[in-house]
């Protein structure tokens, strides 16, 4: 029944104006605003709607994974742009922030709002 609906996936901020600066400015990518909801643009025609809102919690797990080709150079390119990785207990990192203890290699960073994002190693 919804297999050929152009599902999206969404989640909250606390900050709309502050989120358009992280998401299109420090992270480069295609963001809209239209009636004070944020559209990231991501590759392959894929669309994540950022809402506001005013209790807003932070999200407990990764809501937006990046894929990249060189996560080196990733973590290197964002660290430049303000970017500070996540340390989580139980999945050191190494001193870049880039989790290597098994499945892809990956590091965690959150957007002003305090949702967790990824970039980790294409396979």
């Amino acid at each position: 029944m919804l297999r050929g609906s152009r599902a999206f996936s969404s989640f909250s901020v606390d900050d709309v104006p502050a989120a358009l600066r992280f998401y299109g400015g420090t992270l480069g990518l295609e963001v809209t605003e239209e009636h004070g909801l944020l559209h990231l643009r991501l590759a392959g025609g894929v669309t994540v709607l950022l809402y506001p809102k005013a209790d807003h919690t932070p999200a407990s797990f990764t809501v937006l994974n990046f894929p990249v080709p060189d996560i080196e150079r990733a973590v290197d390119e964002l660290s430049r742009r303000g970017v500070e990785f996540e340390r989580y207990p139980g999945l050191e990192p190494d001193e870049k922030g880039v989790f290597r203890g098994g499945g892809p290699l990956i590091a965690w960073f959150t957007d002003p709002a305090g949702n967790v994002l990824s970039v980790l190693q294409e396979r």
